[in-house]
């Protein structure tokens, strides 16, 4: 039944979608100026404020294993937790060049970061069907920047290590680990690579119509820790907005969970939305609405994003991170 009513809905936003006509540069202005908040490009990357010298040991808690700077490579990248994932296959932990290796932007366990997806428990059908968009452009990394990383990488990596890569992350146990706050301030934050930082001097802002999202602790973001939590700030009132839209829609558009499943958990070959990043999930609506995925199997979702505002993007956004497992 929950497949019927999917396919139902998918077709009527195909034809919607069909019917829909670009919009002007004028309506797309807000979701221009998000990029602000969204993306850093390129990523200034301004040291901490504690760096270590190359030779000296790290350790986070809860892990046996130990690393040093100059220890850490693209071909051996810290794995502080290699007890709660099986061996990586060769193309997840040190690549095969000119493919970097998967762990580099998706981490060992799949759990990914604000700027890259989180693979750990996605359907291996869905997670090739997007490489594969990768690999033709149909879908690129940024409405700002059309071919960057994962364009590259998909064309640089070999059908039978994709085969790999997607059997390995599908086996894993997806574990949400962002806190979604909302609030009328935030701190101030600055651009580290591709995550926002606090300014040292603790300054505060209003958030406006954004969504800042940080490590809770820079520095074990900074060296890889798969358990390091992130703190998304949203706007007062998001989540249950969120949640209504989830459940109902807003009259244009059918409800999330009509799509993705019950709890937005994904059904079928649709991903699961519930607990991954909220800056990810505004960034890929914005791609649907600017012309960033233009798969056929993304027809829904352009359909669906063409008649979402930013702040509607954003309040499901906080909401889909807010679910609890």
């Amino acid at each position: 039944m929950r497949l019927i009513t999917a396919m139902a809905v998918a077709s009527s936003l195909i034809m919607a979608c069909a019917l829909a006509q670009a919009a002007p540069d004028s309506q797309n202005a807000e979701f221009l100026a998000a990029k602000a908040w969204l993306i850093s490009t390129p990523p200034p990357w301004k040291p901490l404020a504690y760096e270590p010298k190359p030779d000296e040991p790290l350790h986070i808690p809860g892990s046996k294993v130990t690393y040093t700077l100059s220890q850490w490579s693209l071909a051996n990248l810290p794995d502080w937790f290699p007890q709660e994932h099986p061996p990586m296959p060769e193309i997840v932990a040190r690549g095969h060049k000119p493919a970097w290796p998967c762990a580099a932007c998706h981490r060992p366990g799949g759990e990914g970061e604000p700027s890259s997806a989180s693979l750990a428990g996605l359907p291996k059908a869905y997670i090739l069907e997007q490489l594969e968009t990768f690999r033709t452009g149909t879908r690129n990394w940024s409405p700002w920047e059309p071919d960057m990383e994962m364009n590259v990488e998909a064309r640089n990596t070999s059908d039978a290590d994709l085969q790999q890569a997607a059997t390995y992350f599908s086996s894993l146990e997806f574990t949400p680990r962002t806190r979604v706050v909302e609030t009328t301030m935030v701190p101030k934050t600055r651009w580290y690579h591709y995550i926002q930082v606090p300014d040292a001097d603790g300054a505060r802002e209003p958030i406006g119509e954004r969504i800042i999202e940080t490590p809770e602790d820079i520095w074990l973001f900074r060296i890889m820790d798969a358990h390091s939590r992130f703190i998304a700030y949203v706007p007062p009132g998001s989540i249950a907005r969120g949640k209504a839209l989830a459940a109902k829609g807003n009259g244009t558009v059918p409800a999330c969970e009509s799509y993705h499943g019950a709890g937005l958990h994904g059904v079928g070959n649709i991903p699961r939305l519930a607990g991954i990043s909220p800056t990810y999930i505004v960034r890929q609506l914005i791609l649907f609405r600017l012309g960033g995925r233009t798969n056929p199997e993304a027809a829904p979702m352009r359909a669906v994003a063409s008649q979402l505002s930013l702040n509607d993007m954003i309040n499901a956004a906080a909401y889909a991170t807010s679910i609890k497992h």
